[in-house]
């Protein structure tokens, strides 16, 4: 049997509960004064208001909803009042209704079927009955169990789509979640790469540089360490700031990315011995802070690699506004390399196929370009350009270093 809905499922089923037993209470006091005004005299009258009774308080109770056993004990007590006095037929549309919320389909219609039966044989023993009145009754039946079934499949749909609403949300925030850890990590990888990674592998240089002069030239050695413990220093900086999502350091202490570009530049002659210089072409314009951040980063992770691979003599950061965007370029005269095609990794050696495609990603998140030129033995140009007036300003600009870089530009395949 089938479990009526509690209120906790369908806010409407209690209300609806005490609705259909006050009709019912109604409709069987009203076939009650009915009988004891025309049968008072009756032998039946005291079976007849006894069962009235029962049948009131057995349903009443709301047992018949909940047990089979109570709800047969009510049918059947109504069947047989009927089958005494004919206008307790009036209390059938309750009960209808109340076959249909206990009982599944297939046994509520032959159910209401029977129902309907007694209705029309109590129909035909009342005196002066009308024969084309016997057709209301199925009528009223067959209508009340049409529309009771639609909306309870109507029902069940809009549950079915309820739930299914609820797990694709749900399903729908799971991906959101993996695909924010994943593009979190691509950042993070990224970062590091740009500047813990570097740093790191310049200390490292430095260091090994001081073992094998530490015994011929003590001075030299101690100037390599010296300059490993400022870049362990700044990347410490730039590892604070990292954690907590800020502008890179040298950004963040200059103010501006020119100086922060002419910064970088002085430092790495410094600590590299290889001369850096830095050009600024035209008038400096407002650029987002995501856009100033990712040009820093490039030019920090070219640098890096010329350096490590290059073998350059000198090197050189341009930063020129030319209107409508802002382009930085990063040249050397080392010995070069033949760019990969994109999507086909970094480029120096060094690079671990990790630069060209990350700066890539990282410009394309900005509206931005990269153009690569190289060969081997005419050393290298980087080129980055952002565009000032569509870079959209929180981006999350994602890329690396590349390998050397070449004097001539052109596009990168």
């Amino acid at each position: 049997m089938r479990q009526p809905l509690s209120r906790a499922a369908d806010p409407d089923a209690g209300w609806l509960t005490v609705v259909l037993r006050l009709v019912f209470l109604l409709l069987l006091g009203t076939s009650l004064a009915r009988y004891l005004t025309h049968h008072l005299a009756s032998a039946l009258t005291p079976w007849v208001i006894g069962l009235s009774l029962a049948l009131g308080a057995g349903h009443l109770s709301g047992l018949s909803e909940r047990r089979p056993a109570w709800l047969a004990g009510v049918l059947g007590s109504w069947a047989v009042l009927v089958l005494m006095a004919p206008s307790f037929a009036w209390c059938a549309v309750p009960l209808v209704y109340t076959v249909l919320r206990a009982f599944p389909p297939r046994a509520a219609i032959p159910l209401v079927t029977v129902l309907t039966v007694l209705v029309v044989i109590g129909e035909l023993r009342l005196p002066g009955a009308d024969p084309t009145m016997l057709l209301l009754p199925p009528a009223v039946a067959a209508l009340a169990t049409a529309v009771f079934l639609y909306m309870q499949r109507q029902g069940a749909r809009q549950r079915k789509l309820i739930v299914d609403l609820i797990r694709t949300r749900r399903e729908l925030a799971a991906v959101e979640r993996r695909q924010g850890a994943l593009s979190e990590r691509e950042r993070l990888s990224v970062e590091i790469h740009d500047t813990l990674a570097q740093g790191l592998s310049s200390q490292q240089m430095l260091l090994q540089a001081a073992d094998l002069a530490w015994e011929q030239d003590a001075a030299a050695a101690r100037g390599h360490v010296r300059t490993a413990a400022a870049i362990a220093a700044r990347n410490l900086a730039e590892a604070r700031r990292f954690v907590h999502d800020l502008a890179p350091a040298d950004l963040a202490e200059q103010g501006t990315l020119e100086a922060a570009l002419a910064a970088l530049a002085e430092r790495e002659a410094a600590e590299s011995g290889l001369p850096v210089g830095f050009h600024l072409d035209g008038s400096p314009a407002p650029m987002p802070a995501a856009a100033q951040s990712a040009l820093l980063r490039i030019a920090q992770g070219a640098l890096a690699n010329v350096r490590e691979h290059a073998g350059a003599g000198r090197a050189s950061i341009t930063l020129s506004y030319l209107g409508d965007q802002a382009v930085l370029d990063v040249a050397d005269d080392g010995r070069g390399f033949t760019p990969p095609r994109a999507g086909h990794g970094g480029g120096a050696g060094g690079d671990r196929g990790h630069g060209l495609p990350a700066m890539r990603a990282r410009l394309r998140q900005l509206g931005g370009t990269l153009t690569v030129e190289s060969a081997p033995g005419e050393g290298t140009v980087v080129s980055a350009a952002i565009p000032l007036e569509n870079a959209p300003d929180g981006a999350d600009p994602r890329g690396g270093a590349v390998g050397g870089t070449a004097p001539h530009r052109k596009e990168a395949p």
